[in-house]
């Protein structure tokens, strides 16, 4: 069994991702680290350059790919549940999926907080990556993350160590 962390981007997946995995003993891998080496450049560009289709087929490919991995914890991009294929590949495995909800106001704090977001990361729709932009795209994703999860952890206020000692918990 792997642990698939979900949410949207800033809620702390690769963070908590990280503490978590030492915590299991177990490998740590994060699907938009992952493209970003095997693509050669960021996320921003590769939207820029071949636009967020070519990203999606990309983190398409990688989720069947990390689906059949075992005794790992995965971050993943926080619209990588979006496409249905990737709902099916984490579903028909024996995965916990753990949904790490994090307010606007905060999610808008942490991602205006760190520099490698805006230098590496896209804005996702015309709004500009502000509190807009995160409240429609939640509104989106949240039924879909919800769906697909197995648990759900409210991370707002939480520090990554006690998010990734609830995790344990949960498991």
């Amino acid at each position: 069994m792997s642990v698939f962390l979900i949410g949207y981007r800033g809620c702390g997946k690769s963070t908590i991702g990280r503490n978590l995995a030492r915590r299991l003993r177990q490998e740590f891998l994060d699907s938009d680290e992952l493209i970003v080496q095997r693509a050669g450049k960021t996320i921003r560009e590769i939207f820029r350059e071949e636009g967020e289709p070519a990203f999606r087929d990309l983190e398409a490919q990688l989720i069947l790919e990390l689906a059949g991995r075992k005794d790992h914890v995965i971050a993943l991009g926080g619209g990588a549940l979006e496409r249905a294929e990737n709902r099916r590949a984490l579903g028909a495995g024996d995965h916990q999926i753990i949904y790490l909800r994090c307010e606007v106001m905060e999610l808008l704090r942490r991602i205006g907080g760190d520099a490698g977001t805006s230098d590496n990361r896209p804005h996702l729709t015309n709004l500009g990556g502000g509190i807009e932009e995160i409240q429609k795209l939640l509104a989106q994703r949240e039924p879909i993350y919800r769906a697909a999860m197995t648990a759900e952890l409210d991370v707002t206020h939480l520090t990554p160590d006690q998010a990734a000692q609830q995790i344990v918990l949960l498991l």
